[in-house]
């Protein structure tokens, strides 16, 4: 079928550079922790508090976020979270102590909480279901484009300005692209005016998945009407099997994660020894291979989908992905050469990102229309694992001078993460009625 326009490519590079927006303000915190923490007069412990304070909020509002985008559309509710998180990211450089500090991050989390739930509910629309791997690669390279540019660019900006202007400067870049979201998208495709009959088709026409069972129209997601009606089952969804599956397997990914998002350049600075520009290299070398994992993942999610089934292309990938990281983070923990540990952690989260793209394609694979709920509740138990990392590296180190320990409980969280995905069904939708006993 011919498809003369690409609306839906605009659409993909908006959201790949929120994502790079998204991961700039949540990562720069990490880089200009020893700044902070000197101006401030904080401990370590104190840091990890406020690392974790942007988590905690993160995680309570992901579900609130991700129904709103199913109600009212990701268009107005995207807008509102990036308006408010760049506010705060701003207001992260008038922090006077600990108090002031604690209180701008939470909110600071609580603003950002929901962004990826709704661009993928926005992907839900205006991708059909044999895309919609490719794009969440492409969008979660924007989050590691992000990651590996936060730390340099940080380092460079304090240097320069200082750690409360270079706040400023990251904020601002939220407040022009959600200026520009607002103006040009739109919430369904047919309203867009730029997109083609053609390509209107393209998205709207149903595929064929791997296991042969056509994708009905009834299974693509309903934006709500102006009045905000929106039926959402919430008892078959927290009947689910397959959502607690699905939200231990991100616990598990959010924990890892977040190491790299807070204490990683500190502990290659401060532990290994590496100096501040290849101690820069090595933080931003895990995000380098994460964003290409994340490319290829979305293409081989696509791709197995199409010649063995959800099955494999979900689970198998994941599986692979998971247990391999868990090897590589305990291989880092008992190599002896700084260089050796520096690299085995960052092709740990290349290999867990290699199945990003089939963690977020799994919730609309058994989400459907509710797949702005379904992917709040994974990312808000993924955050919570998120919130409890930096927690235990903080006492491990204070309270018993070892920065292996939590390495080996990483280990352990992600082998479990892989065992996880062996109890997710991407085949069964978790909305489908409840059958009466």
């Amino acid at each position: 079928m011919a498809r003369p326009t690409f609306v839906r490519g605009r659409v993909l590079a908006f959201a790949f550079l929120l994502a790079v927006i998204t991961y700039l303000d949540r990562i720069c915190i990490s880089a200009a922790a020893p700044s902070i923490m000197r101006d401030l007069h904080l401990s370590l412990e104190q840091m990890s508090l406020v690392f974790s304070a942007f988590t905690l909020a993160y995680s309570l509002f992901e579900v609130p976020s991700g129904w709103l985008g199913d109600v009212r559309g990701p268009r107005r509710v995207l807008t509102r979270i990036v308006l408010w998180w760049s506010g705060f990211t701003m207001l992260t450089g008038m922090a006077a102590g600990m108090r002031s500090l604690l209180t701008i991050r939470f909110l600071f989390g609580a603003g950002e909480a929901g962004a990826f739930p709704n661009l993928l509910r926005a992907f839900s629309s205006w991708f059909p279901a044999r895309e919609r791997g490719k794009a969440n690669g492409v969008l979660f390279l924007g989050s590691r484009v992000g990651g590996m540019l936060s730390t340099p660019i940080a380092l460079l900006l304090i240097n320069n300005i200082g750690w409360r202007p270079s706040f400023v400067v990251f904020g601002a870049l939220g407040l022009v692209w959600a200026a520009a979201w607002s103006a040009w998208f739109r919430d369904r495709p047919s309203e867009h005016s730029s997109v083609s009959a053609e390509e209107l088709a393209w998205i709207e026409l149903p595929s064929v998945v791997a296991s042969r069972q056509p994708v009905v129209a009834s299974d693509r997601p309903v934006v709500a009407s102006g009045n905000g009606v929106h039926q959402t089952p919430w008892r078959a969804i927290l009947a689910s099997r397959n959502l607690y599956a699905i939200c231990a397997m991100y616990f598990a990914y959010g924990y890892g994660l977040y190491f790299y998002f807070t204490w990683l350049p500190t502990y290659l600075t401060q532990v290994l020894g590496f100096s501040a520009i290849s101690g820069g290299l090595f933080a931003s070398l895990p995000f380098l291979l994460a964003g290409i994992a994340n490319v290829i993942g979305g293409w081989l999610t696509d791709r197995l989908a199409r010649a063995r089934g959800l099955r494999i292309a979900r689970c198998g990938l994941g599986f692979a992905a998971f247990l391999t990281c868990a090897c590589l983070v305990l291989g880092s923990a008992t190599a002896a050469d700084p260089v050796v540990k520096a690299t085995m952690l960052a092709f740990a989260l290349g290999s867990v990102d290699l199945a990003l793209s089939a963690c977020w394609a799994v919730c609309l694979d058994v989400g459907a229309a509710h797949a702005g709920v379904v992917t709040g509740f994974m990312n808000t138990v993924g955050n919570i694992g998120g919130m409890i990392a930096p927690l235990v590296v903080g006492y491990s180190v204070t309270r018993w001078g070892s920065w292996t320990i939590p390495f080996y409980i990483t280990a352990t969280v992600y082998a479990s993460g892989a065992l996880a995905w062996l109890a997710i069904d991407p085949s069964r939708k978790i909305t489908r009625p409840i059958p009466n006993p």
